[in-house]
């Protein structure tokens, strides 16, 4: 993404196509999409006919002609607006989509077939499960899993970060997004999207808002809107033969004025462009919003469920320390820790065996017939059996103790002891053993990412409970807990678990966010209310998330929690703001059509407006003029501060609503002050 689509409120090229879209959106079939500005467009149609042919409702004269089409030209301007402010925001999306697509154009990929021989085809030709290679300096051409190799990858393209991040096989950080850069090496990638389906595919439609849906909220609102719109038109309709009876003959222009500026055109014209914007703030972030529901449901978090590895911590868990137990030698630790972890391509087993080497000098080589036992969520442990019948294991310290017991061996006194420094330590104890011999631990250390703690205070700051989910024992997860400042956690957690967390506090009505990154995560980030997953981490956990954090920074969720809430901020000030500028409305037209021929109605003409046509006129050019000054805080959005719900509430009741009402008296009298001299000219 572009520095100037990030940065820019709007571009020559947005301002330019957004004056086309607007154009292009005054078709009908579009805008009964939107009832109320449809209302504003057939005001429009009435009015410009009743200008060239005016005695289709009885209304003659030159003077009446003249007011009809300054009327029309007003309400055209209205409906403009509206369509402009929805045209900018979708501008801003496109802006970026169009620098996402720049990352597709003219990608090559080399194909291994199963012979090994390479073959160049395009990229939009790969198909799920093929195998590719990519070297140094060329693009990766579509979504996959790194099968072999290791190398930097740029993935600035997408995420704006320029530091390269090291992809290779194993673990949740084998995952690679078409359109990034390999910078180092190589790579052979078994490819799992369908040209169209790829993740950056998905991205730049989101981004454009092509696939965009209102939300529940929004759909809501929108039917209050045609709720009051019909309400006013039933009251306009009634107006008239009032008026016939008191001896007052109303235009049929004026009474279209009336409609448009009792009904809730403000909102009606920004509703769809807030919407739109909200998507856009996020992805600003560096967040992929996959549909304008989450965005919204962010506003309504009350507990957010984080997955520990990768998220919390940055999940490369490093072995810092070999710790043995009983009688055992740190070299019989260190050369059996090795073994067992030769063939671990997990980033904590290439670090046991990174760190063993480091400490003995010794270069360890695969030993042949060795059989590799990998790790699984039941048995919690990994480990080889050799060729001579010796079996080595090495997991938590309850599922070895539980093994090395089967097999009829004894746990050494001490292991438990060390087992909770390293827990109190905030380390990941990890326990070896070699048949039903204990040997010692492991001390694998998880670093806490930056910035969590403050984070998750503000997130306290505004009622957001936060919930640790790790797999760690409990002493480990407690520790971790309180450094990192969550509410609770969940200790030897596993898939199902989350799940069932995640149900329980829905169960009890509250709205529930969950991070993670990895494949076991990806069950629990469907099942949450909303669900973002980290860009570093698996596809299954980017397909079942309705967000993806491009950045992988677990601390961005606040971030993501405050646009939600700004987004429902935003579009209940200016609702609010919408509803109160009528008043000033009412006192503006009402009298204006009355008070000819009921004197007493001129008490309501409190701001001294000159004319009955240039009060109707002056309360109409408001109501347009208005819109589009309000386009910059719809896509801005009103500004959030982390406060209690009654405090924000009567902030924006006293801002939104009392300048809602103030606001339309100053602009409608001063617009008075102007156009007067100009419709005395014209004889009005």
């Amino acid at each position: 993404m572009s520095k100037d689509t990030k940065t820019k409120f709007i571009t020559k090229d947005i301002l330019r196509t957004s004056i086309f879209g607007a154009f292009k959106k005054l078709n009908p079939k579009y805008m009964v999409k939107n009832p109320v500005m449809f209302v504003v467009e057939v005001g429009f149609v009435v009015t410009i006919l009743l200008s060239f042919f005016p005695d289709i409702f009885g209304d003659k004269g030159n003077n009446l002609r003249l007011y009809n089409i300054v009327v029309s030209f007003i309400l055209l301007i209205t409906v403009f607006f509206s369509n402009f402010a929805e045209s900018i925001a979708e501008g801003r999306g496109k802006a970026q989509a169009e620098s996402l697509k720049k990352t597709q154009k003219d990608m090559q990929a080399r194909v291994i077939s199963d012979d090994g021989k390479e073959t160049v085809v395009n990229a939009s030709m790969l198909k799920k499960g093929d195998m590719v290679l990519v070297k140094a300096g060329e693009f990766i051409p579509n979504d996959g899993e790194v099968i072999q190799g290791i190398a930097s990858v740029d993935e600035s393209a997408i995420t704006g970060e320029s530091a390269p991040v090291v992809k290779e096989s194993g673990g949740d950080f084998a995952f690679v997004t078409g359109g990034t850069t390999v910078v180092s090496d190589w790579l052979k990638i078994q490819i799992t999207s369908e040209p169209g389906q790829s993740f950056l595919d998905r991205m730049i439609t989101m981004v454009e808002g092509a696939s965009r849906k209102k939300t529940p909220n929004e759909i809501a609102l929108n039917t209050l809107l045609v709720s009051l719109t019909i309400i006013f038109l039933i009251v306009i309709v009634t107006l008239y033969p009032i008026a016939v009876y008191v001896g007052v003959h109303i235009p049929i222009s004026t009474l279209v004025a009336l409609t448009v500026c009792l009904i809730p055109t403000t909102i009606g014209g920004l509703l769809s462009a807030i919407g739109i914007a909200g998507m856009d703030r996020v992805t600003r972030f560096n967040v992929i919003a996959m549909s304008g529901k989450a965005v919204e449901a962010c506003g309504d978090v009350d507990t957010m469920i984080l997955d520990k590895t990768g998220t919390i911590t940055y999940g490369n868990r490093m072995a810092s320390k070999f710790i043995p137990v009983g009688d055992v030698k740190e070299q019989e630790l260190i050369h059996y820790a090795v073994i067992s972890s030769l063939r671990d391509n997990t980033p904590e087993g290439k670090s046991i065996v990174g760190l063993g080497e480091k400490l003995t000098g010794i270069q360890n080589e695969d030993i042949p017939g060795m059989e590799f036992i990998e790790f699984t969520a039941q048995t919690r442990m990994s480990g080889v059996k050799l060729p001579d019948g010796t079996r080595i294991r090495k997991g938590a310290s309850d599922a070895i103790g539980k093994y090395v017991r089967e097999l009829g061996g004894v746990i050494p006194k001490d292991l438990a002891v060390q087992v909770r420094e390293v827990s109190k330590l905030g380390g990941t104890p990890l326990v070896v053993c070699v048949n039903d011999r204990v040997l010692g631990v492991i001390y694998l250390k998880d670093t806490i990412k930056a910035g969590l703690v403050e984070r998750f205070a503000r997130l306290r700051a505004i009622g957001i409970k936060t919930v640790m989910c790790t797999g760690d024992n409990p002493l480990t997860a407690a520790t971790i807990a309180q450094e990192a400042g969550v509410d609770s956690f969940i200790a030897e957690c596993k898939p199902e678990d989350k799940i069932e967390a995640i149900k329980a506090e829905q169960a009890e009505g509250k709205v529930v966010a969950m991070t993670g990154d990895g494949t076991n995560d990806a069950p629990a980030l469907a099942q949450a209310d909303v669900g973002i997953a980290m860009n570093s981490g698996t596809s299954a956990a980017k397909e079942a998330a309705n967000m993806v954090d491009l950045d992988s920074d677990p601390t961005k969720i606040l971030d993501v929690v405050e646009i939600g809430k700004q987004l429902l901020i935003t579009r209940g000030s200016l609702t609010t703001f919408s509803i109160s500028n009528d008043v000033a409305k009412y006192f503006a037209i009402i009298p204006a059509i009355f008070m000819g021929v009921i004197p007493q109605m001129n008490m309501l003409n409190i701001m001294s407006l000159s004319t009955s046509y240039s009060a109707i006129l002056a309360a109409l050019i408001f109501n347009a003029v208005v819109i589009p000054c309000l386009i910059p805080l719809a896509m801005k959005g009103v500004k959030y501060k982390p406060q209690r719900s009654e405090k924000l509430l009567t902030r924006n009741m006293l801002i939104y609503g009392l300048g809602g009402i103030i606001a339309p008296f100053v602009g409608i009298k001063v617009i008075d002050l102007i156009i007067t001299p100009l419709l005395a000219a014209f004889g009005l």
